[in-house]
């Protein structure tokens, strides 16, 4: 399982300039959030969704940049807080939805691959069931931090599968199918675990 906190913390120096010249020029943190999370969303339905996965992937990669930022900015600028959090975990659920169903929009015109489309509703529905049971644990004290497939692992699957499908390799179909896969198991995964504490 990837380690978040340390992956932030890693890139931390090349952030915070960045961040600070976006505080300078009268960006807040909650504007970025709302202006990465818009970009990626166009970026599915106006590219991921025709099939140039190539570029998709590479403004999706890009957009991600917007999760590290926005924190860094709250951070600097003293706004860190409850409404930051709310606001990044929700629009992170649609941003996630919006790749996945312009995945689904492409595989609908293709009938050699008719199978990929129930599996990335798979995906889709797993991937936010594992978000939900988190924030429903933690609420009833709980932790929940487990699964082989939490949402960096899930984003870094489709980036790049859609980057070697991209070059001419198409692996996309298979990487959905994983992604259907791993998304199962971290919901069991979670369930059994919070069982486990709350029994």
């Amino acid at each position: 399982m990837l380690d978040n906190a340390k992956a932030r913390a890693g890139i931390a120096g090349a952030i915070e300039p960045i961040a600070r010249g976006l505080l300078r020029v009268g960006l807040s943190a909650d504007a970025v959030t709302w202006i990465g999370a818009a970009a990626v969303v166009a970026d599915s339905v106006f590219v991921i969704a025709r099939g140039h996965f190539l570029l998709g992937a590479t403004i999706y990669g890009l957009l991600s940049l917007s999760d590290l930022l926005d924190g860094t900015m709250a951070r600097i600028s003293g706004t860190s807080g409850p409404w930051g959090a709310f606001l990044d975990s929700t629009l992170d659920r649609i941003v996630d939805a919006a790749v996945l169903i312009s995945i689904t929009i492409y595989f609908v015109n293709e009938p050699t691959h008719s199978w990929v489309v129930p599996a990335t509703l798979v995906a889709l529905a797993m991937g936010q069931i594992t978000s939900y049971i988190r924030a429903r644990a933690e609420a009833v004290g709980a932790d929940c931090h487990v699964g082989i497939a939490e949402r960096a692992e899930r984003s870094l699957i489709l980036w790049i599968a859609m980057t070697v499908t991209g070059f001419g390799y198409n692996v996309l179909p298979a990487a959905i199918a994983l992604l259907a896969i791993v998304s199962t198991i971290t919901v069991a995964q979670r369930i059994v675990h919070v069982r486990k504490q709350l029994a």
